[in-house]
């Protein structure tokens, strides 16, 4: 058998791998490019391994998508920082095919290289790189060096940026969209590595080809460059240059870009000020939560409460807030769902009076919408109002909604609501929760669906951690001892799977006194079932009881069940044993 020193064995084997029919064969190969790298050594890896990927030209999408992702921390094996070039040209070659995620992976990995590499190895072996890229025949080779500027333009010369700014400027207006759209993604990061005066001169003009593109799919990426450059200008220049783009965009014929400009809008108010924010983005912001189009509304309404921090309350109550009324009627469920899930957050920006005013009767509206989506945004926020106006005048419309929602008929809203009980009752309070609450939750235990009884246990057991023992011994803890008698052995199992979630909490006096006779007793239980199951709940509560109510009373009950005819409790009962003999030993 050849060994890992011979010369040609790890080379010969790899390519036998890489040619070989079996894709699964060429993915596990390409996977172990590090392994065979550490035995081949950097020299030969320089040398033998990284020309023959150089050359490969394997036609499957996931063995190429592989080799660009272990090429991009390859710098370790082929001698450091020193020889990272050598690792370009793989790289240039994926680059170039025509699987996107493919092209992706590899330009990330140049762009990790890239900013590894020495500055005189970046001007002799990438920006060179870059160029072919940028000249290439074919349109992947252009979309991808696109990706690549901002890592080859802060260590060029003064006429290398030159050529490089010029060669930007000539995608921008290539004749494939596909580049152009490349360009305009990546113009962000591009002009964050260029000097202030180029930026005025050159990328703004990049900026303005792209935002007058015909092609929409170019638009609304130029959209995303709308925040990036004007976190970049000073606000003065941000609003000569931005400002009559984003309010072109706003109001533009493809309600994609419109989209693009309400979920951009934001953070476009933050580089501009809060004046010009006032004049002219509040009108454009108006319009697109009027919107024809609801997939622009929707974008829009989920930043309403970001938009009014940025106004003072007056002005969001004059120009958003009726906006937010007509939203909350909307036509389209998902509008209000999206509304839903910030307006609350509305509350602190507006104040209490014109949260009670204003504010509340949208809320309440929403509360009773027939989609249980908008309903369980507006539940989930409740904290949030909460501490503007205090949860007395939320609790009498609240309580009709959370009952509703507890007995939607689809499951995952019941579940939904249950994981959001814990929160109510911290807002809600005892009394609230005792009066209103309390019988919901026992109900839930005893629910179709396995996931809602599961829920409805750990939402028992965060109830006690949040009311504490005493609250529990006299709310909880009865009822569900009580339901243990229930006929169907499904339902007994989730008494037993909620006992042994309360035990750790409640302590070893009451689970000693209350919850331990229970568990004996289902000990006995007709059901196999049920009965390896109480040997589980009895291991897992050793550790919380006192050494002599285990010798007393549950070891007697455990070696019972290791004589019981069915192998699975002799199982279990024998496990619980161990458990009970492991503590007897270290005590």
């Amino acid at each position: 058998m050849a060994t890992i020193d011979e010369p040609l064995y790890p080379i010969a084997i790899l390519i036998d791998e890489l040619k070989n029919e079996d894709i699964q064969l060429r993915l596990n190969s390409t996977r172990r490019l590090s392994t065979i790298a550490r035995a081949l050594g950097e020299e030969r890896t320089r040398k033998e391994l990284i020309p023959f990927l150089s050359e490969n030209n394997d036609d499957d999408d996931e063995v190429l998508l592989i080799m660009a992702e272990e090429l991009g921390v390859f710098i370790p094996y082929v001698g450091g920082v020193d020889y990272a070039h050598v690792l370009l040209p793989p790289l240039e070659s994926l680059c170039t095919v025509e699987e996107t995620c493919v092209r992706d992976k590899a330009v990330e990995s140049l762009c990790r290289i890239g900013s590894k590499m020495k500055e005189g190895d970046l001007i002799d072996w990438f920006i060179p790189l870059v160029k072919r890229l940028a000249a290439g025949e074919w349109f992947t080779a252009r979309v991808s060096a696109c990706g690549l500027f901002h890592i080859a333009y802060p260590s060029a010369s003064e006429l290398l940026k030159a050529e490089l700014r010029s060669i930007y400027g000539q995608i921008c207006q290539d004749d494939m969209p596909m580049v152009r759209r490349s360009a305009a993604s990546n113009l962000g990061k591009f002009a964050a590595t260029v000097e202030p005066q180029y930026l005025k001169i050159d990328i703004m003009s990049f900026f303005n080809d792209l935002t007058h593109d015909d092609q929409d799919s170019v638009r609304l990426l130029a959209v995303e460059g709308c925040a990036a450059l004007g976190k970049l200008l000073e606000p003065q220049d941000c609003a000569e240059h931005i400002l009559p783009i984003i309010l072109s965009f706003s109001q533009d014929k493809s309600w994609r870009v419109r989209y693009m400009v309400a979920n951009q809008l934001y953070e476009l108010c933050e580089a501009i000020g809060s004046e010009s924010t006032r004049m002219d983005l509040v009108p454009a912001y108006v319009r697109l939560l009027r919107d024809n189009e609801a997939e622009v509304r929707i974008a829009a309404a989920g930043k309403v409460t970001k938009f009014c921090r940025i106004l003072d309350p007056q002005h969001a109550i004059q120009h958003i807030l009726p906006c937010v009324k007509d939203l909350a009627a909307d036509s389209s469920q998902h509008v209000r769902s999206a509304l839903a899930s910030v307006i609350m957050g509305m509350a602190p920006v507006l104040g209490k009076e014109a949260t009670l005013e204003q504010l509340l009767p949208i809320f309440l509206a929403l509360l009773k919408d027939e989609f249980p989506d908008v309903r369980l945004n507006i539940i989930s926020k409740l904290d949030q109002v909460n501490q503007v106006i205090g949860i007395d005048l939320l609790s009498q419309s609240l309580l009709p909604a959370i009952v509703e929602l507890a007995e939607d008929r689809h499951w995952r809203v019941r579940l939904a609501i249950i994981e959001y009980i814990p929160l109510l009752a911290s807002q809600l309070g005892i009394g609230f929760f005792n009066d209103k609450l309390g019988s919901l939750c026992m109900k839930w235990l005893e629910d179709q669906v396995f996931s809602i009884r599961d829920a409805a246990a750990n939402n028992l057991k965060r109830l006690t951690e949040e009311f504490g023992h005493e609250w529990a011994m006299q709310h909880i803890v009865p009822q569900v001892l009580q339901m243990i008698n229930n006929p169907h052995y499904l339902y007994r199992m989730t008494i037993l799977h909620t006992i042994s979630l309360l035990a750790p909490v409640m302590g070893p006096e009451i689970t000693s006194q209350r919850m331990l006779p229970v568990i004996i007793n289902v000990a006995k239980d007709r059901v196999p079932n049920m009965k390896f199951n109480a040997a589980k709940v009895l291991q897992a509560i050793i550790p919380i009881l006192d050494q002599s109510v285990i010798e007393q009373t549950v070891r007697p009950c455990l070696i019972e069940l290791t004589e019981d005819p069915d192998v699975d409790v002799r199982y279990f009962a024998g496990q619980a044993l161990q458990a009970c003999n492991d503590v007897t030993m270290s005590s």
